[in-house]
């Protein structure tokens, strides 16, 4: 059976599929519709209305989100009534915040910066009765700025669909609406396990890493694709850095591998250990009581000396290997021979499996 559509969009034939909405045909042919709470990795929402097309033969002018497509469907998505509209949309998200690009983290990233500036808004006409909510500074990872948030649900969705977490959700109604924790109380205190699903979700600066704060505008970071060093999943991220420093981790779905754009707290935020002063460079031997730097000559003679010791004194299984997730492969396998072939123990584990 045939589950291939045809569509006109703005006076283009275009094909799509059975079981694709509106949106997902615009963007698979090239096509961009405006969006906000829209993300690939999340169920559809149609909560900022920003997407919203005109449908011959339907009324109301309807999210793309949300709308299925169905066969020889006639769409615009760029007329004259739908950008009045969208900017509208969009100086309401501008009156019902605190939108300052100077000192925002995610100023030239932020989506909803840039839609303002394609839409051509310099002011804002509406007037509200806005009071700005506290910033919760709480925890050591993340910085939600409530003031800068546009209920686009995506760090909502993400927690909950993606990472299967749910530890935020909307609270309220209407203009009074806002993203809040179950217990209503600081992020630092909920059950929050610190993934950063919702940090990478998030299209505006409602939500930032505390780590990278003041350490490099998004234009002066290097982005360097790499594999996750924490455990043997393989999880694909992307290093930020300046000056030969790891600002930050961000993650793209586009890289690929198991994680499909997701991490665990480690893989996001445990990267201060990179250019940690108290990280140690040269082998440390006991001599005196004290620690001393070493060559790696003299603490691998020791180490050896004391494993042939113990080894004869005790026999082979009186010394266990532990080995790391932040070494290769091969690496690995190396310290299982050496265990196996050259000690003669089976006493060997791996931080990976636990």
């Amino acid at each position: 059976m045939d589950d291939k559509l045809t569509l006109t969009i703005n006076g283009i034939s275009v094909r799509g599929k059975k079981g694709q909405t509106v949106l997902e045909v615009c963007r698979e042919n090239s096509i961009k519709v405006p969006t906000l709470c829209f993300h690939p990795k999340m169920p559809p929402y149609g909560g900022c209305r920003l997407c919203i097309v005109e449908i011959q033969n339907m009324r109301g002018l309807p999210p793309s989100c949300t709308t299925p497509a169905t066969d020889g469907m006639n769409i615009s998505t760029h007329t004259d009534r739908l950008f009045k509209i969208r900017r509208t949309v969009l100086e309401l998200l501008l009156a019902y915040g605190d939108h300052n690009c100077l000192m925002c983290e995610k100023n030239s990233e932020c989506e909803l910066q840039n839609l303002v500036y394609e839409h051509g808004i310099d002011t804002v006409r509406y007037k509200t009765n806005f009071v700005p909510k506290p910033l919760d500074d709480s925890s050591s990872m993340i910085v939600r700025d409530p003031n800068k948030c546009v209920l686009c649900g995506r760090c909502v969705r993400g927690c909950l669909s993606v990472q299967v977490n749910g530890v935020i959700d909307i609270a309220a109604r209407g203009s009074d609406s806002f993203i809040t924790t179950f217990n209503g109380g600081l992020l630092n205190d909920s059950n929050c396990a610190f993934c950063g699903e919702c940090v990478a979700s998030c299209p505006t600066g409602a939500l930032t890493q505390k780590q990278s704060r003041f350490k490099g505008r998004p234009w002066e970071l290097k982005k360097v694709q790499t594999t996750c060093t924490y455990c043997g999943v393989g999880c694909q991220l992307e290093l930020n850095v300046k000056d030969n420093e790891v600002v930050k981790v961000t993650t793209d779905p586009e890289l690929g591998g198991p994680n499909q754009g997701s991490l665990c707290v480690k893989g996001r935020f445990g990267n201060d250990f990179i250019n940690h002063p108290d990280r140690l460079k040269v082998p440390l031997v006991k001599k005196n009581g004290h620690l001393q730097e070493s060559t790696w000559d003299e603490a691998l003679k020791i180490v050896a000396d004391k494993m042939g010791s113990i080894k004869k004194t005790s026999g082979p299984d009186s010394l266990a290997f532990f080995s790391s997730a932040r070494t290769t492969n091969e690496e690995n396998y190396l310290v299982s021979k050496f265990a196996r072939a050259v000690i003669g123990t089976n006493n060997v584990d791996h931080c990976a499996r636990l």
